[in-house]
């Protein structure tokens, strides 16, 4: 295998399906996921600005569909599309502008990573031939010097290790918070499938996620981990223990208050966006600390940028505990990275070792 690291970016108006699409080439050493977006507007304009080395793109998307973009990636950019669509009627046309591949993507309910094994074999291959066929090959997408970032080094500057690193009483805690983004669907079911309705926490999760797509992915939630309660937060309600509350699209989801039972009681914001997002996790993560002081206990997991990681730093400053996944689980370690190079990760675990560890901890 090449010692070449392609970057890709994904293209599809399902946040399930590229949570998936994540996953699966997260797990592969030669690809690196550059961005994740939700229409063919949104990769030509990351295109642009950006060193990619390949376009998988779904065709039945809103503003651009994938065809469209198909053409300007490949006749403007010169950058390869493998087109993934469930319908077999995009072939012909997508393959005549120009797509590196056509993949037919099965139904949501046949989903498994494993259907994507021969689309990446496939891609890595092409990506291969082009490069090496090429008088002139593609140069390796400039990486900054500080992302040449090494989890093992900085643990041992930050004294942060994989195990328990405080010993907390128990009951501690009054509420878990999650924080997620690229890749983010497929790594908080990891955790919530170890948790279950006797949980003893509210949990609420903010998830970046495009307008239009929370009920489906709520949906999917509750499919996928019939083992705990999930449900979109509403404004106004009462967090129970062992209930999962996620952020809808396009507000902010934060505590208003605490009721006499020590509950927390939900608010959605409209609020301006923060760092271009909404709901974003700092907000959730701050909105705690500000309530439930030493009472937080938070994941910070996979997602391009940092949001959370303020969100992180307050809630330590605060005396709660904070848990990073770790780099090895990562579809994109950006946002972990970030509050560990800030200090504001107390623990960082691998994606499996989480819900063990939340357990213990309440």
């Amino acid at each position: 295998m090449s010692d070449k690291k392609y970057r890709i970016v994904i293209a599809d108006d399902s946040a399930i399906i590229r949570g998936l699409l994540e996953k699966a080439f997260g797990r592969e050493s030669d690809f690196e996921i550059a961005a994740s977006v939700s229409n063919g507007r949104k990769a030509v304009d990351f295109v642009r600005d950006n060193p990619v080395d390949a376009v998988v793109s779904d065709v039945d998307m809103p503003e651009m569909n994938g065809l469209e973009s198909l053409k300007i990636l490949t006749e403007e950019f010169n950058i390869p599309v493998a087109i993934f669509s469930e319908n077999i009627a995009n072939k012909n046309e997508a393959l005549e502008r120009g797509a590196l591949l056509f993949a037919l993507k099965p139904p949501l309910s046949e989903f498994k990573i494993q259907n994507l094994e021969p689309l990446i074999k496939k891609l890595r291959e092409k990506l291969s031939d082009k490069v090496t066929s090429s008088s002139q090959p593609s140069p390796s997408p400039v990486s900054a010097k500080s992302d040449d970032f090494s989890i093992k080094e900085f643990a041992k500057d930050a004294s942060l290790t994989h195990k328990k690193i405080e010993k907390q009483q128990e009951g501690e805690y009054k509420i878990l918070c999650i924080g997620a983004s690229t890749g983010g669907p497929s790594a908080v079911q990891a955790v919530l499938s170890g948790l279950d309705k006797d949980y003893p926490l509210p949990i609420l999760y903010a998830q970046h996620i495009d307008t239009g797509s929370d009920s489906k992915m709520a949906l999917w939630f509750k499919t996928v981990c019939s083992n705990i309660p999930f449900s979109l937060a509403e404004d106004g309600e009462v967090a129970r223990p062992g209930h999962v509350y996620m952020a809808p699209a396009d507000v902010h989801l934060v505590i208003d208050y605490i009721n006499s039972q020590g509950l927390p009681v939900l608010k959605l914001s409209h609020e301006p966006e923060e760092h271009f997002l909404r709901p974003a996790v700092n907000k959730l993560f701050r909105s705690a600390a500000h309530f439930y002081k030493e009472g937080v206990l938070a994941v910070l997991m996979t997602g391009m940028g940092r949001d959370g990681a303020e969100g992180c730093q307050s809630i330590v400053k605060e005396g709660g505990f904070t848990i990073a996944e770790d780099e090895s689980t990562c579809a994109v370690f950006g946002m972990p990275k970030a509050a560990i190079e800030m200090g504001a990760a107390k623990e960082v675990l691998r994606r499996e070792k989480i819900a063990e560890r939340l357990w213990e901890l309440s």
